[in-house]
């Protein structure tokens, strides 16, 4: 982190040392520069690769390797990467429902529709 300051109880960023700091705090992101990268890494061949089985992460269901999309597990907008341990093939409609939640989001938000169902 940045230098302390002792007298404000803060670091030379801005952030008190006692307040719990939010992950999109922590990692600033150049969206624009993020997307970039993900444009380029849809054209690799790792991430041929990784459609080619035609699965969804999320659903777990088959489709054809043109139909699935690229998704961020932790969205840029919340302070993801575009790097390929952040990066999974997935269905239109997950990724339509997902949108920018966070991983443990995402599980809740299955398990309340489990639930509903049950």
């Amino acid at each position: 982190m940045g230098r302390r300051d002792n007298k404000k109880n803060r670091y030379s960023n801005g952030f008190r040392s006692d307040e719990p700091l939010h992950f999109s705090e922590m990692l600033p992101v150049n969206i624009e520069e993020e997307k970039q990268k993900a444009r380029k890494l849809r054209n690799s061949p790792w991430w041929k690769r990784k459609i080619s089985d035609g699965v969804c992460h999320y659903c777990r269901e088959h489709f054809k390797p043109s139909e699935l999309t690229m998704d961020h597990l932790i969205p840029l907008a919340r302070g993801g990467r575009s790097e390929k341990i952040n990066l999974v093939p997935c269905c239109k409609e997950c990724n339509n429902k997902k949108k920018y939640m966070m991983p443990f989001e995402w599980d809740d938000y299955l398990k309340q529709l489990s639930e509903i169902k049950s």
